[in-house]
């Protein structure tokens, strides 16, 4: 009798074991065939990591699928896809889209109610082809626990995920409504939420096993969709049960291969990378060793002249400044080298200290942009020098510092500052793109773009682009008439003929921005402002130091560059503007979130939402809707104007550090509606130092 109790003590220990643990260290989740966590068709409540951003790719005899999927928060997944329907053809129409096949695009989103804890399993909502024309359109619940090895799902689907209708739809008892479901009004673009949780609901569910060979997973899962009228065609099903392999190549990439429906193979690639962990090692000066060589009263033109220079090469700062004025000293300069203002500073106050004059006891470090103070730390130069030096063990004290509103002094006692050159020249390169075209799926112009900026005052600069096109595929563009579905005036639409040109001014103007003072900013702007545009405006932006709020008001009268000759203006103006919020809610680290009120350029009025995250990285992305009071009749195929960007900082692929940055835009469908004049400077971009909390 005892045996049977120990060994079931023992047994009951196993099974602990194996709940807690996993068999081998754990991979991750992994992609399913539509982006996304999950086996092979059917999604889990699992999510990836936080910050972990996949490219995928899935092929079969009638699909191809290409998602990008990335983990906004730890508690949000979100993925775009595009899909090629392999077995039609985006037209009937040969003149116009040739023997392309037809392209569908979707966003898929899914939220996790709660983690797994020791009995309940993690449960995760989610919605897919949210925002697409409806033909992968589906809602699930999904719930997964860990055993070992194992790790097992379960979900309620429908749509898509739920045309077996193994079970009665459960909302079917609040209302007969939800029986049915009617997707024949969905239009590409539209956010479709007339018929969530409608019509046929399927339980599916799987299990996903890690094999002791750690590179190796294997799926086994059973779907909900019977592929019934699939607008690929009629897809045979022999079985509704998958299987599938995945095996890890390296930390960045997986490669899959499945056998589905009883009678298909599906191949995929996922290539991976985290926001949050990406690093890079540069070739840097030391930061200044602390050898502090005491000075007479007055500043010595020698070491001030070397001072400036290690401002400059070693700290980070363009034109630096260095005054007097009483017990303090004021050191000012334009941050270009560290995205982490703070290094600047301490690079700044190592090498003031090193050799300061004995009557001062404050350092004042005043960050500009474009000639704008922003931001002062002040230094307690005592505290400094003893944290530098090094406190005995066990008497450490914090540096006191702290951050306060710009002090330059008008007039000091002393000073000498390195002259900024008033021309600044440079390139980069420039990619236009389009994706998505019925003529063909991927359209670029790669090009060149020559920037001249020269600075007639220290507030007033003129400033131009030149773009020369080096390749491009846009000779396939045929499509110039204006879209047959849109009613609005053409404010947007001939973007590819305004690419068309080879040789372009993209921005001609001059401008005068300037600190108002008290958190005001402002400027006013006159010229070519962007490639379809040109006119003058003004901007005037409120932002209190460390608060994570902002608010902003632009104006702008504006005419139509001519495609044709883009020194020549069209027949079109229109006068514009926006009444804009900006909040980093404080309980969301890195999250900016914008509101825009106002009239668009095709004379529409109404409100565009931005929502970002910062990632550790520096990496930002982030998504925007606009709605106006344009009909969805008069907008068009889209129905609003809705697009998903990346920023990227470039001191990730250099080998030295710097502040210059790269944005990758994906805007599903470019109309006419919801559409804001582009400029040259954004005044909430140029006052990034008064953030509490930048990187």
């Amino acid at each position: 009798m005892k045996k049977k109790y120990l060994f079931s003590l023992i047994a009951l220990s196993v099974a602990s074991a194996c709940q807690a643990a996993p068999y081998t260290e754990p991979l991750g989740p992994s992609q399913m065939d539509m982006g996304g966590v999950g086996l092979l068709q059917t999604p889990t409540a699992r999510m990836a990591r936080d910050g972990e951003f996949s490219l995928n790719y899935r092929d079969n005899n009638q699909y191809r699928f290409w998602s990008a999927n990335i983990q906004l928060f730890p508690w949000l997944e979100s993925t775009v896809r595009y899909t090629d329907v392999r077995t039609r053809l985006y037209s009937n129409d040969p003149n116009f889209s040739g023997g392309q096949t037809y392209k569908d695009k979707g966003i898929d989103f899914k939220l996790r109610l709660w983690e797994e804890g020791y009995y309940l399993p993690e449960v995760s909502v989610g919605i897919r082809d949210f925002g697409g024309t409806g033909l992968f359109d589906s809602e699930f619940v999904a719930a997964s626990k860990a055993w070992g090895p194992f790790d097992f799902s379960v979900g309620l689907g429908w749509g898509y995920l739920g045309t077996r209708g193994n079970v009665k739809n459960p909302f079917c008892e609040a209302s007969d409504k939800f029986c049915h479901r009617d997707n024949s009004h969905n239009t590409a673009g539209s956010f479709n939420t007339g018929d969530f949780f409608h019509g046929p609901s399927a339980i599916f569910g799987g299990v996903e096993y890690q094999t002791p060979w750690q590179p190796l997973r294997l799926k086994l899962e059973y779907e909900g969709n019977n592929y019934q009228d699939d607008f690929a065609g009629d897809l045979k099903q022999n079985t509704p049960v998958n299987v599938g392999a995945i095996y890890r190549v390296a930390d960045w990439a997986d490669v899959n291969l499945s056998y589905e429906r009883g009678n298909t193979l599906m191949f995929g690639v996922t290539l991976r990378t985290n926001f949050n962990d990406l690093t890079q090692k540069h070739l840097d000066s030391e930061k200044p060793a602390y050898q502090p060589n005491e000075q007479s009263d007055m500043l010595q033109h020698q070491v001030v002249a070397q001072q400036l220079e290690d401002l400059n090469s070693n700290a980070g700062y363009t034109a630096p400044h260095i005054q007097v004025k009483g017990n303090t000293m004021y050191m000012t300069g334009q941050q270009d080298k560290y995205r982490d203002g703070t290094e600047g500073v301490d690079r700044a106050n190592r090498i003031l200290v090193n050799n300061l004059p004995a009557n001062i006891n404050t350092l004042k470090v005043t960050e500009t942009r474009l000639h704008m103070p922003m931001v002062t730390t002040k230094t307690d130069v005592k505290s400094l020098q003893n944290t530098l030096s090094g406190y005995p063990l066990g008497h450490e004290q914090p540096l006191i510092q702290r951050r306060t509103e710009p002090d330059v002094p008008e007039r000091a006692e002393q000073g000498y500052y390195i002259d900024r050159s008033r021309l600044e020249l440079g390139w980069s390169p420039v990619l236009n793109q389009s994706v998505g075209g019925p003529e063909s799926f991927y359209m670029y112009q790669l090009g060149v773009e020559g920037t001249a900026n020269y600075w007639m005052t220290n507030h007033w600069v003129t400033s131009g682009s030149v773009f020369g096109n080096i390749i491009n595929n846009y000779n396939k563009f045929n499509f110039t008439n204006p879209p047959s579905d849109s009613h609005l005036p053409r404010v947007r639409t001939r973007i590819r003929e305004y690419v068309g040109n080879d040789v372009y001014i993209s921005n001609l103007q001059t401008a005068y921005i300037s600190g108002l003072g008290d958190g005001w900013y402002g400027q006013l702007y006159g010229g070519y402002l962007e490639m379809m545009y040109g006119g003058v405006g003004g901007e005037v932006l409120y932002r209190p130091l460390d608060a994570n709020w902002a608010v902003g008001v632009d104006g702008n009268y504006v005419k139509q560059r001519d495609w044709n000759d883009m020194m020549q203006f069209a027949d079109y103006s229109v006068a514009t503007g926006n009444l804009t919020g900006y909040w980093q809610p404080s309980f969301m680290n890195g999250v900016l979130v914008k509101a825009s009120v106002g009239r668009y350029l095709a004379k529409d009025k109404g409100v565009t939402f931005d929502v970002s995250r910062r990632f550790d990285s520096g990496i930002t992305a982030g998504a925007f809707a606009t709605f106006t009071n344009v009909s969805k009749e008069e907008y068009g195929e889209g129905s609003f104007t809705k697009g998903f960007y990346l920023s990227i900082p470039l001191d990730l692929l250099t080998v030295t550090p710097n502040r210059t940055r790269a944005q990758l835009n994906w805007i599903p469908l470019t109309r006419d509606g919801g559409q804001m004049v582009g400029r040259k400077f954004y005044l909430y971009g140029l006052t990034d130092e008064r953030s509490p909390a930048l990187n």
